[in-house]
C-alpha cells in the first residue's frame, strides 16, 4: 500500500502542474526549495508582501497588457494543505481566496484569480465584466490558465475550454487535441501538444502567434503579446513582441521553466538561479540574487 500511495502523490505532481516562477505586469514572484516566496518589482498594493508565506507549493501572479491606466497586480499562492492565499491588489474581490479548499492549481489574470480543484471542477473569483469568470459548470480539468480577459481549462482528454472575451477568436480552440499546457496573453491563446509542438490563436499583431514551427516544446508561457517555449534540451524560443528585448531569449541554457509578463520574460535555471529579460522599470527584471528557486515537480 505504501508504494501505491508513492506512486498517487508522484502522478498528482505530473497531472497538475503546479509554476514556481510566476511574472505580473511589473512584478515577479519565486518560489523557494524550503517552501517561502520571494517577489521583486512593483509594491504598490502590497503584491510583494510575500515574507510570511509558507509551507507553499505554487504561485502565481496577475498580468496585464501595457497601457497608462493598468499596472495594478495581486500575488497568489497555493499551500501544501490546498488552501490559497492572497495579497496585493483587491478591487474587483479577486483576492477573495480565503475559503478555497482542495485546490491543486492557480492562475491569476488582470482582476481576477482562478483555482483548480482535485476533483476537476473550477473556481474563479473577481471582474467577470466579460464572462471570464463562468467555470462553474467546468468537469475534467487538470489545468488552467487566465489572459487579460479570458480563462482557459484544459481538460484531461486533451481538449481545450475557454470563456471570455473572444474578440480576436482567442477563444477559439474548439479544435484542439491533444494539448498537454496551455497559456493565455492579452488576446491570445497557446497550446502545447503532446508532441512538442505548439498551437496558438488570437491576435497576432505583434507575431505572437508564429509557434507553428517550433519543435521539441516541453512548456510554454505568454506575456501580453509574446510567446515563450522552452525546448527539451533547455534552451528557449520566442515570438511576439520585443519592444523591451522581453524576446532576447536565445542564449539561454539549462532552463527548467519559464514566465511571461506584460513585457518580461522570466527563465529558471536546473541550478536554481533565475534569468530575465525585458521591461525593467519596477525592478522587475531583478532576479540576478536568487537562489534555491524550486524546479518544476519537486
Amino acid at each position: 500500500m505504501e508504494g501505491d500511495g508513492l506512486g498517487q502523490a508522484a502522478l498528482k505532481v505530473k497531472r497538475w502542474p503546479k509554476d514556481t516562477i510566476a511574472a505580473g505586469r511589473r512584478h515577479t514572484v519565486g518560489l523557494t526549495s524550503d517552501g517561502t516566496v520571494t517577489a521583486v518589482g512593483d509594491n504598490k498594493y502590497g503584491q510583494c508582501d510575500v515574507s510570511g508565506w509558507r509551507d507553499i507549493v505554487a504561485v502565481a501572479a496577475g498580468n496585464v497588457h501595457m497601457a497608462t491606466n493598468t499596472g495594478n497586480a495581486h500575488t497568489i499562492s497555493l499551500t501544501s494543505d490546498g488552501t490559497v492565499a492572497a495579497v496585493g491588489w483587491n478591487k474587483h474581490d479577486q483576492c477573495d481566496v480565503n475559503d478555497w479548499r482542495d485546490i491543486v492549481a492557480v492562475a491569476a489574470g488582470w482582476r481576477r484569480t482562478v483555482g483548480l480543484k482535485s476533483d476537476g471542477t473550477v473556481v474563479a473569483v473577481g471582474r467577470n465584466n466579460e464572462g471570464q469568470c463562468n467555470v462553474s459548470g467546468w468537469r475534467d480539468m487538470v489545468a488552467v490558465a487566465a489572459g487579460d480577459w479570458h480563462t482557459v481549462g484544459l481538460k484531461s482528454d486533451g481538449t481545450v475550454t475557454i470563456v471570455g472575451n473572444n474578440r480576436y477568436g482567442q477563444c477559439n480552440v474548439s479544435g484542439w487535441r491533444d494539448i498537454v499546457a496551455t497559456a493565455a496573453g492579452y488576446l491570445h491563446t497557446v497550446g502545447l501538444k503532446s508532441g512538442g509542438t505548439v498551437v496558438a490563436v488570437g491576435r497576432n499583431n505583434e507575431g505572437q502567434c508564429n509557434v507553428s514551427g517550433w519543435r521539441g516544446i516541453v512548456a510554454i508561457a505568454a506575456g501580453s503579446n509574446h510567446t515563450i517555449g522552452l525546448k527539451s534540451d533547455g534552451t528557449v524560443v520566442a515570438a511576439g513582441w520585443n519592444e523591451y528585448g522581453q524576446c532576447n531569449i536565445s542564449g539561454w541554457r539549462d532552463m527548467v521553466a519559464v514566465a511571461a509578463g506584460c513585457a518580461h520574460t522570466v527563465g529558471l535555471k536546473s541550478d536554481g538561479t533565475v534569468v530575465a529579460v525585458g521591461d525593467n522599470e519596477y525592478g522587475q527584471c531583478d532576479v540576478s540574487g536568487w537562489r534555491g528557486i524550486q524546479l518544476p515537480g519537486n
